[in-house]
């Protein structure tokens, strides 16, 4: 990789390490120091495109209504830098938000002020689907209805045009930080964004979680899978959608699959409904916190879990240390809280690999694969 220049840098925080590219080194280090530590190799490391890697994207909309600005937050502020040549976000992203500009302006929609909880539209969430290079459009607004927004969207219909895959409407009318309300309206096209995993076909709601640096986490789902041997029971936790699971109900005797968030639940059980009924009937979905789910540790012969930053859930890393199966697989995307969770898991397992994924290119942060084997 070398290093890129970036028209919208030093006001755009989002890429703090343009200039010197490769992963972090500081993380990195300490995954190496760890494999050390225990008598592994060093982690494998895998890289990510430069460019156009962001399949997903939330862009603040701040500013006058005649010249709205789509983009980060400065640090520490509420004031947007408008990103319209981000060199990290895939085409469409770039075209899109620039569509979605123009038509915001051609309507003079007041834009939100975090200060006076005024105006209306607050984020644009563009997601694209892989295999089309559509984008689902998320509209972000200040209520609880699109009705007064009937206008705006149908321009929006035909402005996207072939870019668009489907238009959504979310309302989030609170005074918060959070960028997705609890409100959502289909307005036209797909419902879904579709991928696959392995032979399974996952979906994306809008309220769902997902991967921005899509084509890297999906290289990774793809080696976790391989951890998985035929009659296997499966649980993850922490599944998402199911990028990663669904793909094994195929092969493996039971997959039990843990989800909190409301998008990603309605996105698994869109994934379960579509497998065949032979591999459908293998599965279980387990809605809550990983913790109140931590007794399928003792069922399983491999466990995945890929956590937030927090990383797992206490009541899971008791269940895992006192009834380890026989393979734990764990997907990390904060080297602190793995740091901590690896200490406690090395008294019931051996880490055997470790390998890292670039997925936040330019930036601090790195995700872990850490491959463990039952003592």
């Amino acid at each position: 990789m070398t290093a890129l220049t970036c028209p919208h840098q030093p006001s755009c925080p989002g890429c703090p390490r343009l200039a010197t590219p490769g992963p972090p080194p500081e993380p990195l280090g300490r995954l190496q120091a760890l494999a050390a530590r225990v008598g592994i190799a060093a982690p494998v490391v895998r890289s990510s495109a430069p460019t156009a890697f962001r399949w997903r994207a939330r862009l603040a909309i701040r500013g006058r209504a005649d010249a709205p600005k789509l983009g980060i937050f400065e640090l520490g502020t509420h004031r947007a830098v408008h990103i319209p040549h981000c060199l990290v976000h895939h085409p469409v992203i770039n075209r899109v938000a620039v569509k979605v500009r123009h038509s915001l302006a051609r309507h003079r929609i007041p834009t939100y002020s975090d200060a006076a909880h005024a105006g209306v539209a607050r984020y644009l969430q563009l997601v694209i689907e892989r295999e089309t290079e559509r984008a689902q459009v998320t509209l972000v607004t200040n209520g609880g209805s699109p009705r007064e927004l009937s206008a705006l969207f149908d321009d929006l219909k035909i402005t996207l045009a072939e870019d668009l895959h489907g238009l959504w409407w979310n309302g989030n009318p609170e005074r918060t930080n959070a960028i997705l309300g609890p409100h959502f309206q289909h307005l036209h096209g797909e419902a879904n964004v579709i991928d696959h995993s392995g032979e399974a076909r996952v979906f994306y709601p809008p309220g769902a979680f997902g991967q921005s640096n899509l084509e890297l986490a999906m290289q990774l789902a793809a080696r976790v899978r391989e951890q998985a041997r035929p009659g296997d029971r499966v649980t993850e936790f922490y599944a998402g959608v199911g990028a990663i699971g669904l793909g094994l109900a195929t092969s493996v005797t039971a997959l039990d699959l843990n989800e909190l968030g409301e998008g990603s639940l309605e996105g698994l059980r869109l994934g379960v409904a579509a497998l065949p009924e032979a591999a459908r009937l293998k599965v279980k979905v387990h809605a809550g916190a990983a913790g109140s789910h931590a007794a399928l540790v003792a069922q399983s012969d491999l466990v995945i879990a890929d956590p937030p930053r927090k990383g797992l859930d206490l009541e899971l890393r008791r269940a895992l240390v006192s009834t380890p199966p026989a393979r734990f697989s764990y997907v990390s995307c904060d080297i602190d809280s793995f740091e901590r969770d690896a200490a406690e898991l090395l008294s019931a397992f051996r880490l055997v690999s470790l390998e890292a994924y670039d997925l936040f290119p330019y930036t601090e942060h790195i995700e872990t694969l850490a491959s463990f084997e039952r003592r």
